[in-house]
């Protein structure tokens, strides 16, 4: 069965006020990543299917065409964890 570090190549965790989350997702995966994240998210706003600003279960976060997503407003990497497991399996 699939788990969230097969899609997942790296998490970073940003310093200041307001806490935010990096995932970078790995390169081979990231359409499967972007088309399944798109499926189950609320879509804002879109630049030219490149950035899409989305939210999930009151989670707002920037997902890039590029693999990269930032998460704003979570408490830990716990709470990441269960967000992405959520959107990816």
């Amino acid at each position: 069965m699939a788990s969230v570090e097969d899609y997942v190549a790296r998490i970073e965790e940003t310093c200041g006020e307001e806490k935010q989350f990096i995932v970078l997702f790995k390169y081979e995966k990231k359409q499967e990543v972007i088309a399944k994240i798109l499926k189950k998210a609320k879509a804002e706003k879109s630049i030219s299917s490149v950035i899409f600003e989305l939210t999930f279960k009151n989670v707002s976060f920037r997902l890039y065409g590029t693999g990269k997503a930032i998460f704003r407003n979570l408490k830990d990497k716990i709470e990441l964890r269960n967000i992405l497991s959520e959107l990816l399996l």
